[in-house]
């Protein structure tokens, strides 16, 4: 969609209010993935901790040695969760010398179209650290479980 100059002038409330809203979408997305982050960090931990813990009591050797893949896979998981954290913001210096003279109408659009291509692109990364976490968890449960039962049915 072009606009001419003058419409563009016409629009530059309307546009402050959705750069505001996509800043704060932004700073909102942020901290979400940084949040995946701390829970993988705990997952992580509880997986080694766990795996621990049952390689030094009397368990079922083929049941423990099916929780030990579980916690190493939950372990790989987890990191991969790391692995995809590059996160997307704006390059403020790019931003600065494209538009230094630019009117500010110009420069709420080409910043609105900047944040909303930056958003898409970390929503993409946000929901594969969110399979990874997801996996992380469900595999965790799955060694514990067989951890459980290692440790019951040991002979």
């Amino acid at each position: 969609m072009t606009m001419t100059p003058g419409e563009l002038q016409d629009q530059e409330a309307t546009l402050d209010v959705l750069n505001n809203e996509l800043a704060a979408r932004l700073a909102r997305q942020s901290d979400s993935l940084g949040k995946i982050d701390t829970k993988a960090v705990f997952l992580i931990g509880f997986a080694a901790t766990a795996a621990q813990f049952l390689a030094t009591h009397k368990h079922h050797v083929v049941l423990a040695y099916l929780a030990f893949a579980a916690y190493a896979l939950a372990l790989l998981a987890g990191v991969q969760t790391f692995r995809v954290a590059d996160h997307k913001d704006l390059e403020p210096r790019q931003l600065l010398v494209a538009h230094v003279r630019s009117p500010k109408s110009q420069v709420l659009i080409e910043l609105a179209a900047t944040r909303a291509s930056i958003f898409e692109e970390n929503q993409r990364r946000h929901q594969r650290k969110a399979r990874y976490w997801s996996a992380s968890l469900w595999l965790l449960v799955g060694g514990l479980a067989l951890s459980t039962a290692a440790l019951l049915l040991h002979t």
